[in-house]
């Protein structure tokens, strides 16, 4: 993979079921920034090697940041000191929406090498991880499906996203866009502060951008950069039509490789077309769903390097490239599986229906009718139907960006079936309004750079850490 720098002048960026009973939140919340209930202390857990020295506090927030009366949440946020004297502190926020901090925490030697000499620290959103959840008692850590949901918890869970109660309703992103510019003044007051967002955590860090800015950040660092807000062409209804572009370009890159278009033997279009189009080697794939499947490897390299060996089995009808290729796909994915680091699904559902869904209408025929055309697809269209019956209304900083930014640096995969280049760049043009914003694109990268081309990361993050921070190096 290589990068691409497009610097500001480059792209004239001169300036991305049941009804349950609805928790009742505490009636004394004070408007304002966040309050502690602790200062960063020893955590309880911290004995894992990759936990080792970590402090833990948990804040409170109000339920909604405009209303005194609303009651409050629980923000979690875990730091991890540095060696030897801090330049800083680094926030990372998480994707999604509804991840958890705990999926950085693998991740650590990557950021402590993008980030050298900052203390870095994870916050769980509201809504997720360890902090407080949409429904309290089924996404409860001791609950029987534990921070996941399981058995009759969906019902009553979704039933209460149905009921649109005062709670529901508060777990927007423009009132966790407040919280993340509270824990940032409440903790790194007066220091040298970088933010860190991914994939939905870029729409997070550029609503707090635009509704409450931390007074005093040196850099934004953008990692797949959210498409602009309302989307007709990006959002989450269109995910498919993202996936199969990309996908066809991935076949594209085989049939310039002599090796491996002889590998497919003839067009690798042409070729996965013959396996869709055919039952018998549909039915190879797990579930008989070959488009969804290829889909899914387009977000890991590796299993994406595999594409041509699982479509010239599937044209000789063995499935021993399939399978190779399932279980690197869930190697990939194994690090997000551990309960912390589970995704909020009741967040995922109302955030994605609410915000990000520019088709609501869209039934399940027309999801049929429109995947008739592609060779890839995502299952993410078919997760938002219904979703219409559990939405908030948009705020007012919705469709809106930034009017005035730190330095920001986008790093952008030119192979992202998530959140596609085309919609990064649109959106980087927006912000160059409000600031400086250099964007990198790693060619050749799939979604998520840090965790899938490192070495690209750090060497661009470092460059940036190094030209917009005042500290000592």
């Amino acid at each position: 993979m290589r990068l691409k720098v497009l610097a500001a002048a480059t792209l004239a960026l001169t300036m991305t079921m049941a009804c349950a009973s609805t928790p009742t939140a505490s009636p004394d919340a004070r408007v304002g920034p966040a309050s502690a209930l602790a200062d960063f202390m020893p955590c309880t857990d911290a004995a894992p090697d990759h936990l080792a020295g970590s402090l833990c506090a948990v804040a409170k927030a109000p339920l909604r940041h405009d209303d005194a009366a609303s009651g409050e949440v629980e923000l979690f946020v875990r730091k991890f000191p540095t060696q030897g004297i801090s330049r800083g502190d680094v926030w990372l926020v998480a994707g999604g929406p509804g991840e958890a901090g705990a999926g950085f925490y693998g991740l650590l030697d990557r950021f402590r090498a993008a980030f050298p000499g900052y203390d870095i620290l994870v916050p769980d959103h509201r809504g997720t991880g360890r902090s407080s959840r949409v429904c309290v008692a089924e996404e409860a850590a001791d609950s029987p499906g534990g921070r996941g949901l399981e058995g009759a918890e969906w019902g009553s869970c979704f039933g209460q996203l149905g009921a649109r109660s005062p709670w529901v309703r508060s777990f927007t992103v423009t009132q966790a866009a407040h919280d993340l510019h509270d824990l940032i003044g409440r903790y790194s007051h007066g220091r040298e502060t970088y933010v860190y967002g991914v994939s939905y955590g870029t729409q997070l860090v550029l609503r707090m951008m635009t509704v409450a800015p931390p007074t005093a950040l040196k850099g934004i660092v953008l990692d797949s950069l959210v498409p602009p807000d309302g989307s007709e062409v990006w959002d989450l209804s269109h995910r498919s039509q993202v996936v199969d572009a990309v996908g066809r370009e991935v076949l594209a890159d085989c049939d310039r490789d002599p090796a491996c278009h002889a590998k497919v033997g003839s067009s690798a279009i042409e070729a996965l077309q013959r396996v869709v189009d055919d039952p018998e080697r549909a039915n190879l794939f797990p579930g008989g769903q070959p488009k969804a499947f290829l889909g899914a490897l387009l977000d890991a390299p590796d299993a994406r390097a595999m594409i041509p060996d699982v479509i010239a089995d599937a044209l000789a009808g063995k499935k021993d490239a399939i399978e190779r290729a399932q279980t690197t796909l869930e190697a990939f994915y194994a690090p997000f599986m551990s309960p912390d680091a589970a995704s909020s699904i009741p967040l995922v559902a109302l955030i994605s229906a609410s915000e990000n869904n520019a088709r609501p209408t869209l039934t399940r025929e027309d999801i049929a009718a429109e995947s008739q055309a592609l060779l890839f697809t995502s299952s993410l269209p078919l997760q938002l139907l219904g979703g219409a019956d559990m939405t908030y209304a948009r705020d007012a900083a919705f469709g809106h960006d930034p009017t005035r930014l730190p330095p920001v640096l986008v790093l952008q995969g030119d192979r992202d079936p998530k959140t596609p280049h085309a919609g990064a760049v649109a959106r980087a043009e927006t912000l160059a309004k409000a600031g400086e914003v250099q964007f990198v694109t790693v060619e050749g990268a799939p979604h998520y750079v840090v965790l899938t081309d490192p070495q690209h990361a750090e060497d661009a993050i470092n460059a940036f850490v190094s030209r917009t921070s005042v500290g000592p190096r």
